[in-house]
């Protein structure tokens, strides 16, 4: 990955705006994993405009204060485009709603992956090899207290993966998705087989 000076311009961007979040499994700051997302895409792309929206792909979701407009006008419309596809919506369009439950965000996240881009599928692809990887390490740390970090079950998250890769496998054709196939495999076999086992 050469370090371009758009690359370089979201790198501090995301620096800043993600500065004092945490990670939810390993409480490692946040801003470990869109970097780590970064590197991932920089093995199976050149696309400068992927490895930007890679960089910035949790912006939009995670981050108060910063539209959609504001990415527009800093990296451009195509860039603001493959991030939104990858970013869920986590509040209802009706004033005074609740949040999403979890379930709605995944099911609305998996639908939009049917007409997703292909740069924001490499971009789904990344992000879901990273998250499997620190969801893994993390379990291997904490062990079964792990998922009373999340807002869904091991089991659900699971369920939530595998319907990506499935998704993944259909339309995009990168070598990228071999390798969310083979930590998705591994995260199965570890988190599914009998917990007695697991603690060995």
């Amino acid at each position: 990955m050469k370090l371009t000076p758009k690359i370089q311009k979201a790198i501090n961007l995301a620096g800043v705006l993600h500065y004092r979040q945490k990670r939810k499994g390993d409480g490692l700051p946040y801003i470990t994993h869109p970097y780590s997302v970064a590197f991932i895409l920089s093995d199976y792309t050149n696309d400068e405009n992927i490895i930007v929206a890679g960089l910035l792909h949790d912006v939009l979701e995670d981050v108060p204060g910063y539209s959609e407009t504001d990415m527009e006008k800093d990296f451009g419309k195509k860039i603001a485009k493959i991030v939104k596809q990858v970013s869920e919506e986590k509040t209802l369009k009706s004033k005074g709603e609740k949040k999403k439950t979890w379930r709605m965000r995944k099911s609305n996240y998996l639908e939009g992956l049917r007409s997703a881009s292909r740069e924001a599928l490499m971009v789904c692809a990344a992000d879901k090899i990273h998250n499997l990887n620190s969801f893994i390490e993390a379990y291997k740390e904490q062990g079964e207290r792990i998922a009373k970090k999340f807002n869904a079950s091991i089991k659900e998250k699971l369920w939530f993966y595998g319907e990506v890769l499935k998704r993944l496998k259909k339309r995009l054709k990168n070598n990228i998705v071999r390798e969310l196939e083979k930590k998705y495999k591994k995260a199965e076999k570890l988190f599914l087989r009998p917990a007695r086992a697991r603690i060995k």
